[in-house]
């Protein structure tokens, strides 16, 4: 296997769920927190590798998340512990070993629930033909 991301019998590798254990889940961030004010605050712990601040789609704002990454596992595993309950930005920050994201059925609305259905559109029985 050479970096192509197939295993010898020729299926795909699921990369995308593999973590290292150097990436850090950071939570009850204030929403004013930055990239760099969180990379400052880690850096006390060793080499900061990557900051992500999660945006919501929609408005732009941080949504009170980040993802932190340190060059090596014994350096997020100082970080975690140092950070974890830590008060930044006038919140106790929650900090631990980021897990994969689990895999969540698409869609939405009340198909599921409601017994699928939906409908609507056009004006049908709607529009008053009583006659």
């Amino acid at each position: 296997m050479v970096g192509n991301g197939l295993q010898a019998n020729g299926n795909l590798r699921k990369s995308s769920n593999i973590m290292s254990s150097s990436k850090l889940y950071v939570g009850n961030m204030s929403f004013k927190t930055s990239e760099d004010e969180l990379r400052d605050a880690f850096a006390e712990y060793g080499s900061v590798t990557d900051v992500y601040v999660a945006m919501d789609k929609i408005t732009g704002r941080p949504r009170g998340f980040a993802f932190v990454t340190m060059a090596t596992d014994e350096e997020a595993a100082k970080a975690a512990e140092g950070m974890n309950g830590r008060d930044f930005g006038g919140r106790a920050l929650t900090v631990n070993e980021a897990r994969p994201k689990e895999d969540r059925p698409r869609g939405g609305g009340y198909g599921d629930r409601r017994g699928g259905g939906g409908g609507g559109g056009g004006y049908g029985d709607r529009r008053g033909d009583r006659y």
